[in-house]
């Protein structure tokens, strides 16, 4: 990390970077860090963004070996491409690319056997994005306070960190809500924290989720506009419907019988909560869950891409988990 951040300060680059892990907060902003730096505060005419597992190899080849126009460097952004968990021809060809030209590489999971995986960390620079420790984010929300000249005891740190996951978009949506709550107020206390949304919201979550095992349609969007009136973003519901799935595969793939002390630590959960996800985890088939999952992702995608409205999209997606269970 160390090493990424020298590169974009100083604009000294290396050809090849692959950010990976499951802190997708991170990932995206060092991504946009590092193209704000390659492209120098230029346009982005020399700057192309790839998506999804159809990326036309080809055609990444031949911009790769298109020289940069009025700029030092192209940029190529490879988003979540699975190329790192499958056979490719990629790494035959970066040898030869030219040096004007710089790729970065986004993905969730990668396969540390995969040829180009190996050739990316031998010529470039991979970085892991990992969650972070409660000391960590800790000392990151206390920052972010500090940044709108608030302050929050660590008592209060802890209690709010325990009733929330620990991925740094969850967190910083939820401190936003938290700053704009308290208005003129420097401290942000534990009655702030109960009085916002992130507690209500996971319930609500749990609610449609029970609502959708049940088949009941009528619940489960009443549910999703309760949410909506709380002020949640669709992008944040799709993002909390994402983890809720996550964290329910992960614990089916741990089974009953494990400690609930150990599947919280391992899953990134509060203790309290995992009979919780237990039970809920028994009303779906582990292929459910991971068709869901994909539903998710497919959805986000066309956010990005501007073929779906975000609202509608969210209750396309809900409307498609009641009958795709029942």
């Amino acid at each position: 990390m160390q090493k990424l951040r020298s590169d974009i300060k100083n604009r000294q680059f290396s050809n090849l970077y692959l950010f990976y892990g499951e802190e997708d907060y991170l990932k995206r902003l060092y991504r946009d860090s590092l193209k704000d730096s390659v492209m120098d505060g230029g346009d982005d005419m020399n700057c192309t963004v790839f998506e999804g597992k159809d990326i036309d190899l080809v055609q990444v080849r031949d911009l790769a070996e298109t020289l940069p126009f009025f700029s030092d460097y192209r940029l190529l952004i490879l988003e979540d491409s699975g190329l790192f968990k499958s056979a490719n021809d990629l790494a035959d060809y970066l040898p030869n690319m030219p040096e004007t030209t710089i790729i970065l590489f986004v993905e969730k999971e990668i396969d540390k056997r995969n040829s180009l995986y190996k050739y990316v960390t031998k010529t470039g620079h991979a970085v892991e994005m990992k969650p972070m420790t409660d000391h960590e984010m800790k000392l990151w929300i206390t920052g972010l306070l500090q940044q709108e000249h608030k302050q929050m005891r660590e008592s209060t740190a802890e209690y709010f960190l325990s009733l929330i996951d620990n991925h740094m978009l969850h967190v910083k949506n939820e401190i936003d809500k938290l700053i704009a709550y308290s208005g003129d107020r420097t401290e942000i206390t534990k009655e702030d924290v109960d009085a916002i949304a992130c507690v209500q919201v996971n319930g609500q979550i749990f609610q449609m989720m029970d609502a959708v095992a049940s088949g009941n349609k009528k619940v489960t969007m009443k549910l999703y506009r309760d949410l909506l009136e709380l002020q949640e973003s669709p992008m944040a519901i799709l993002y909390l419907l994402s983890r809720h799935f996550n964290v329910l595969l992960q614990i089916k793939a741990l089974g009953q019988g494990a400690a609930r002390n150990e599947i919280a630590k391992k899953v990134g959960i509060p203790p309290f909560s995992v009979g919780r996800y237990q039970a809920q985890s028994k009303h779906f088939s582990k292929e459910q869950l991971q068709e869901m999952l994909e539903q998710c992702v497919e959805t986000e995608y066309l956010f990005k891409r501007g073929r779906l409205g975000d609202q509608i999209g969210v209750e396309l997606l809900l409307v498609r988990f009641v009958e795709g269970v029942h």
